[in-house]
């Protein structure tokens, strides 16, 4: 387990306090702040990617109490896909889902050769923008097996509309005392137009302390955010509907029992005011 020893604090971004809600030049469109005993379904899908393997083997392990929730990796939790991604164990909640029918090889985030519909679920669209402001308020404890993203992926109920905008991606392995590779950009999976455009630069930042991971995506580009202050832009911008996907991953076979977890204080959607 990474662990951060005592050590001069002054080079470490301080954790983030929680934001105003309202935000100059936005509207809240989508907001999740768990404060409820149970998870609310009219936001969140409880599955991760469900077509390519099933149903009841995607289903994630997590808590939602004082106003947080938890994901976790179980040491009874099956790989979410032993066919296609053999040994991968994911806890992930999604605000959208298509696919096409059984058999078929059409369906969300193709991203390995070989994948054919196995589960046909109904599709979903519970938030799925085209441009938005995301802000997600966050902490995680991971291991050199574990790896907490937020994502946005395309629908992709058209093949081509499957590029990847990562909001937020670390990996136990990366991180280190008093900082973290965080990566974060544009990954074009399959998507014809976009190029991979991706960062995980280290900064001084805490993975166990509070902070805002954030995107402002538009029409002319992205802008990755920190606790409120920009550190990196790209010029692309996907021209579709995407959807979130918030997870925790086990990386790797045989299993390693873990006590990883990624905390959510909360997640908010935002549309900008029209000019």
């Amino acid at each position: 387990m990474n662990s951060e020893p005592d050590r001069d604090k002054a080079d470490l971004c301080p954790p983030a306090p929680r934001q105003p809600r309202n935000q100059p030049g936005f509207d809240v469109v989508f907001e999740d702040d768990f404060d409820g005993a149970e998870l609310d379904e009219t936001n969140w899908c409880r599955f991760y990617l469900p077509h390519w393997s099933t149903l009841e083997k995607t289903r994630p392990r997590f808590d939602i109490a004082d106003s947080r929730l938890r994901l976790r990796i179980d040491m009874d939790q099956e790989p979410w896909c032993p066919v296609g991604d053999p040994g991968i164990r994911v806890s992930n909640l999604q605000t959208g889902h298509w696919s096409g029918p059984l058999g078929s090889t059409h369906g969300q985030h193709r991203f390995k050769d070989g994948f054919v519909v196995r589960d046909v679920v109904a599709p979903k669209r519970l938030y799925v923008p085209k441009y938005c402001r995301i802000d997600l308020r966050a902490r995680a404890h991971l291991d050199q097996h574990t790896l907490a993203a937020l994502w946005l992926i395309g629908y992709e109920n058209q093949p081509h509309r499957s590029g990847e905008i990562t909001v937020m991606e670390v990996f136990g392995k990366d991180v280190a005392a008093g900082s973290i590779a965080l990566g974060r950009g544009v990954k074009k999976i399959t998507d014809p137009v976009l190029v991979d455009d991706f960062r995980d630069d280290r900064l001084p930042i805490r993975l166990g302390d509070w902070h805002i991971y954030s995107i402002d995506w538009r029409p002319d580009g992205i802008d990755f955010l920190l606790d409120g202050k920009i550190i990196s832009c790209s010029s692309q911008s996907p021209d579709y509907p995407m959807q979130l996907m918030l997870n925790l991953y086990h990386l790797g076979d045989p299993y390693c029992d873990t006590d990883a977890w990624f905390d959510i204080d909360y997640v908010r959607g935002y549309r900008r005011h029209a000019p």
